[in-house]
């Protein structure tokens, strides 16, 4: 006797049409950001080893991928500048001149209207050591002094036309810190973008390389331990409280439970950075073809939106905006 079962979910899976019309998340080009990396005296683009695909741009072809990702109908890009020298304070970061600020210039400019502009606000980019913030005599990250430089630098950066800042450097209060130096500045208007839930991740390692990192030891006394679920959502709570208008979980594909938390709870919208030892290991299987490239993309951004992310800084924004076309 053949049984017949009474449930045939198979049935919303029997053609592409049919699987596209009962789809439960989409993606969308303009849920996509877009990290770009600018390289001060840089004359053309710099590929990096590490991220196939990826390079430091010169300012002058910064304005074309700024162009490219309006036209692609992304919905912003995330400016890191790449400074030509460093010192222990991060000094280049608040300098109207610095890499970063001359970048974000020329990206209000050309973008005008099409995308949001956003600046990544954190000092290892511009630290000798590689920290995101100043040291002590004893070498450990000064929490208090580096909220002093946050605070510069987000006028800063805010004064040089940034419609979002990125604060990503996990020191705690930096949130308040950063919004009441902006509200005392007359940029009441401006938004911050909070990485709440950054976490001590191996999976950034070629992004040391976009950005010439000098780093010495780890940060692994102020980014999140790998283990922790509950703390996730106690800094998320806490940045929220001080005044984050969005919040980040960062990496994405290994904290989608921090991240699908977030996103059941949080007041504010929730982005999640799929970063470039994520990006990295997708080309460097589907180089070998280990794996389908296209969807392997497609599942692991679809997997990030799935598990609650409002939006997703991606360095496949445009070729994922040009394939949702």
């Amino acid at each position: 006797m053949t049984y017949t079962p009474a449930d045939r979910p198979r049935r919303l899976r029997a053609t592409p049409a049919m699987r596209r019309l009962v789809a439960e998340t989409r993606l969308h080009p303009a849920e996509l950001i877009l990290p770009l990396f600018v390289r001060e005296g840089a004359s053309e683009p710099v590929p990096i080893s590490s991220m196939p695909g990826v390079v430091q741009h010169s300012t002058e072809s910064l304005k074309k991928a700024v162009t490219d990702a309006a036209t692609a109908g992304i919905g912003g890009i995330m400016l890191f500048g790449v400074p030509e020298h460093k010192d222990a304070t991060g000094s280049g970061a608040t300098d109207p001149d610095g890499i970063l600020n001359v970048a974000t210039r020329i990206a209000v400019a050309e973008a005008g209207d099409a995308l949001v502009v956003q600046t990544d606000l954190c000092l290892d980019e511009f630290t000798d050591h590689g920290h995101c913030g100043v040291l002590d005599a004893k070498g450990y990250v000064d929490n208090d002094a580096t909220l002093e430089r946050y605070r510069d630098m987000g006028v800063a950066q805010a004064e040089a036309g940034s419609q979002l800042l990125g604060l990503s450097g996990m020191m705690d209060g930096q949130v308040a810190a950063v919004r009441d130096a902006l509200d005392d500045s007359g940029y009441g208007n401006t938004p911050i973008l909070a990485y709440a839930a950054k976490y001590a991740s191996a999976f950034y390692g070629p992004f040391r390389e976009a950005v010439q990192s000098s780093l010495e030891g780890d940060r692994r006394t102020y980014q999140q331990d790998p283990a922790n679920r509950r703390e996730g959502a106690r800094e998320l709570d806490l940045d929220i409280a001080e005044g984050a208008d969005i919040v980040m979980v960062k990496p994405a594909m290994s904290y989608l439970d921090v991240l699908a938390d977030a996103a059941a709870t949080s007041p504010v919208p929730v982005w999640a950075y799929q970063v470039s030892g994520e990006y990295a290991m997708i080309e460097a299987a589907a180089a070998h073809g280990w794996i389908d490239r296209r969807r392997a993309i497609e599942e692991s951004v679809i997997g990030i939106r799935r598990a609650g992310a409002d939006a997703v800084l991606t360095y496949w924004a445009l070729e994922l905006a040009e394939w949702i076309r």
